[in-house]
């Protein structure tokens, strides 16, 4: 019995966690919740996002990448696929991290939706003020 040894990455973006597991094959395949990344994100801009990592850093075609997302929206769980597909590749060689660094790959986007504060109507805007 052979064990598949794998590389894993955990990507996060807002509230969106990706779990990326990157294996040695002779095909290349990127399955996002068991559906191909072409299906599971139907526009050509995600499908770019998710794929980014890959033809940056030079590791185009010698890997099957399977990755379990869930939460937040469809664009942000784009950019958590690409944060820990890149994170994966940084584990398997260690010389890309300063060209995925520099692109910003590895940074987890740190922008999330700011809470709503008691007696205002949002997280910032403030009731009508008025003097009387």
């Amino acid at each position: 019995m052979s064990k598949e040894i794998y590389i894993e990455g955990l990507g996060r973006r807002k509230t969106s966690v990706a779990r990326v597991r990157m294996v040695e094959s002779s095909k290349s395949q990127i399955l996002i919740n068991d559906k191909p990344h072409n299906e599971y994100f139907p526009t050509r801009e995600m499908q770019l996002i998710v794929s980014e990592a890959l033809p940056k850093s030079g590791v185009t075609g010698t890997y099957s990448i399977t990755v379990h997302v869930n939460g937040g929206g469809i664009h942000s769980q784009a950019e958590a696929v690409r944060h820990g597909l890149a994170r994966a590749i940084v584990k398997k060689d260690i010389e890309l991290r300063s060209a995925l660094k520099k692109i910003g790959f590895l940074k987890r986007d740190p922008r999330a939706k700011e809470r709503k504060k008691p007696g205002l109507k949002k997280a910032r805007k403030a009731p009508t003020w008025s003097k009387r």
